[in-house]
């Protein structure tokens, strides 16, 4: 697979180079930036481009160039750029929260609550989720519930990847960009527009990379636990006339992650997190395709008929010591690969950009299905001892049909309203196992439900300057199965419920300084019901079973962010304060004695029922606040020098419901500050960049009984050259 890897490599550079032999030299632009003024952001959330200042969401939008700049290339870093974000990555598998909601429970039955978007295709649903970005055109963080248009799995918020297209006509121009840094790191990637005809084009994109490991690990263990990252994508844009647009991508990606460490929650400080113990041997890699085919077609009077079809096909597998020491005992492993497939298709009708009146209709169907190969799927609790193995397929799909129709009066004001009809449906056949015992549960269980989420808002454009907006979102998450009770009599619990968000909000975006400044401000009241969590049985405390919380959580903040430009001078901050409340449960810590009855609804209180009430969602910081700042210096020859220097700041958080100091739950604050200089000749930029500067070591992820280090201090050197 490193071969591969490589060639594909080799071959998109020497494509890239043949085409800055081809290219036609062009004259470099001019860097008179004395009457520079803030970049439009355009969002496609709502199936049409708009100007983000006069669109009701609340987003944080970067181009291409923008993630570039900043060398933004997993999705672990949008929680430094865009505030009421977290991304908590234990591995194949990411807790990504927008708001506090996302994804708080690690397994293929919860979905997540923040959907990813790729080229128009709803992405793996929890797995997968280090795709780098490269060759990006944009990405859009969508925060609230889009309920609408994202539909299902979109309670917190969504994002929208779009990579670049190709052009017809656009002759032979693209990049290549190598870097090399600390921990062994290098990568090399790139892209090539290659004009086929006057109505096709294609493009071919690349990304590798190879690092060290962050860790030092003792132990009877054995792997590789280096990174080694390999990705291609073809794209192929047809335009037989003005009216037709058809457009294939197709992705691969080969992630090895070496594995996930991490040290044992007991152990104090924060010391040991890159060094640390282990004895079982390690493995952490995705393996995945994906292509989507999208056809455009526009009728005569303006209405615009498009289909979105996608395929994704992919493996993820991991082993590794989740006891985080390399004690005889407890001696915990976990062995597990899990196969997935996903068809989607999406058909969109959308009315013309013009007149008071639009609309979108749409309709959405999406078959997933997961495989759980026989004999590789296994958490040893020690192995040989106690192995839970599990075995089988979880075949899920989700219909919909959805519309937004839109009213604007001469005044300024818009209505909007929109609706999206859910139709969903999960199927265990599968075998739950424990063969020390003689134990082999069939689980032959479907849950099915249907939900019906929206939005409706009164926008209003004051004048060119200022746009206000009010509306209410509402989102939902399907329901899912639980696994059998192999040490509580047998049997599979009930099925857990849907979840419910419900989104009260106020928005204000305003221009000023004659577009050299644009600010966003928003605040939002979050009713959050039927809360999915994993809870200890009342009847067999020492097992879990997932259950909806029976009351309410509360979520409210405020937002706000900004964009300027002043000359050679300009700068992007983003600010979020939020606050939290579950309602009121009671559950026990199945990490501590259990004693008695603990009912969810009723207790009764005690040392080891606890009631819940009015603590915080996990992964839901009360403080989050991103700056990024640059300076042009213009020097000789139009050659400029470019030192920019970012900052990060997110709050304590909490990685479980308990707020349990004493068993790992309490993850501190994160401080990242970023820095790099970018010095550019003509077609070529030369940057040294550093990230996590000041070192900060903090906890990523909690994954009991580990806990997973955030990256230590990394800097290098990126060059860049485009044609």
């Amino acid at each position: 697979m490193k071969i591969h890897t490589l060639w594909l490599s080799a071959s998109a550079l020497a494509l890239a180079w043949s085409g800055v032999a081809s290219a036609q030299t062009t004259a470099s632009a001019s860097r008179d930036t004395s009457g520079a003024t803030v970049q439009e952001l355009i969002v496609t959330a709502e199936r049409r481009n708009e100007n983000l200042q006069q669109t009701a969401i609340a987003a944080t939008v970067l181009t291409g160039k923008d993630l570039q700049k900043q060398g933004i290339v997993t999705v672990d870093q949008l929680q430094f750029i865009s505030p009421s974000l977290t991304v908590n990555n234990f591995g194949q598998g990411n807790d990504f929260d927008i708001r506090g909601i996302g994804k708080g429970e690690h397994n293929s039955q919860t979905g997540t609550g923040v959907v990813t978007y790729r080229d128009g295709v709803a992405t793996f649903p929890g797995y997968f989720q280090e795709e780098p970005y490269y060759d990006i055109a944009g990405v859009e963080i969508l925060r609230g519930p889009q309920g609408t248009f994202s539909g299902q799995n979109a309670t917190g918020g969504a994002v929208i990847v779009n990579t670049v297209d190709p052009k017809i006509n656009g002759g032979y121009t693209g990049y290549i960009q190598a870097q090399a840094g600390n921990y062994g790191d290098w990568g090399l990637q790139g892209a090539v527009n290659l004009p086929i005809s006057d109505t096709l084009a294609a493009r071919v994109a690349f990304n590798t990379e190879e690092r060290n490991s962050f860790y030092h690990i003792s132990g009877p263990w054995t792997g590789d636990p280096g990174l080694k990252w390999g990705s291609a994508r073809f794209s192929l844009l047809w335009t037989p006339t003005d009216k037709l647009k058809v457009l294939w991508k197709t992705d691969y990606n080969y992630l090895d992650n070496g594995g996930y460490f991490g040290d044992s929650l007991t152990t104090p400080g924060t010391s040991s997190l890159f060094t640390f113990a282990n004895n079982y041997k390690t493995y952490a890699t995705d393996q995945f395709v994906r292509s989507i085919v999208k056809v455009d077609y526009t009728l005569d009077n303006g209405i615009d008929l498009r289909s979105i079809s996608g395929y994704q096909q992919g493996r993820t597998a991991w082993t590794g010591d989740i006891d985080g020491t390399a004690a005889a005992a407890p001696n915990y492993i976990i062995a597990e690969a899990v196969n997935e497939r996903i068809w989607s298709q999406e058909f969109n009708i959308i009315s013309p950009d013009k007149g008071p009146f639009g609309w979108v209709l749409g309709a959405y169907y999406q078959n997933n299905r997961y495989d759980f190969p026989v004999g590789l799927f296994d958490i040893g609790v020690p192995p040989g001892v106690v192995d839970e193995d599990l075995n089988g397929v979880n075949p899920t799909y989700t219909a919909a049909v959805f519309g937004q129709a839109s009213w604007n009066w001469d005044n300024g004001l818009q209505l909007q309203v929109g609706a999206r009809y859910s139709k969903w449906s999960t199927t265990n056949r599968a075998f739950f196992t424990v063969p020390e015992f003689g134990l082999n549960f069939p689980q032959n269980q479907t849950e099915e439900g249907n939900n019906v989420t929206g939005k409706v808002a009164l926008n209003w454009n004051v004048n060119a300057d200022n746009f206000l907006y009010a509306f209410v979102a509402s989102g939902a998450k399907p329901g899912g199965l639980n696994t059998a009770l192999y040490f509580a009599g047998g049997g599979v619990p009930a099925p857990f419920g849907q979840e419910y968000v419900t989104d009260y909000e106020l928005g204000w975006k305003s221009t000023l300084l004659d577009n050299h400044l644009r600010t966003q401000l928003g605040v939002y009241y979050n009713s959050f019901e039927h809360f999915q969590v994993s809870l200890p049985i009342p009847s067999a405390p020492t097992q879990v079973t997932e259950q909806n919380v029976p009351n309410p959580t509360k979520l409210y903040g405020v937002e706000a962010s900004a964009q300027a430009v002043f000359g050679d001078f300009s700068f992007n901050v983003g600010l979020g304060l939020e606050h939290s409340e579950l309602g009121t449960f009671y559950t026990e810590d199945p990490r501590l004695p259990a004693a008695g009855t603990c009912n969810p609804t009723t207790g009764p209180a005690t040392a080891a029922c606890i009631n819940l009430a009015g603590k915080p969602q996990t992964y839901a910081p009360d403080f989050t606040f991103n700056v990024y700042s640059q300076y042009v210096f213009h020097l000789a020859d139009q050659d400029t020098l470019t030192p920019a220097v970012s900052y990060s700041h997110i709050s304590d958080q909490w990685a479980t419901l308990f707020d349990n100091r004493a068993a790992g739950d309490y993850l501190t604050a994160r401080d990242i500050l970023g820095a790099s200089l970018a010095w550019q000749h003509g077609d070529i930029t030369a940057t040294l960049y550093g990230s996590n500067l000041s070192d900060d070591k903090y906890v990523a992820a909690v994954v009991s009984p580990i806990r997973i280090a955030g990256p230590p201090r990394q800097f290098g050197i990126r060059l860049l050259k485009t044609f």
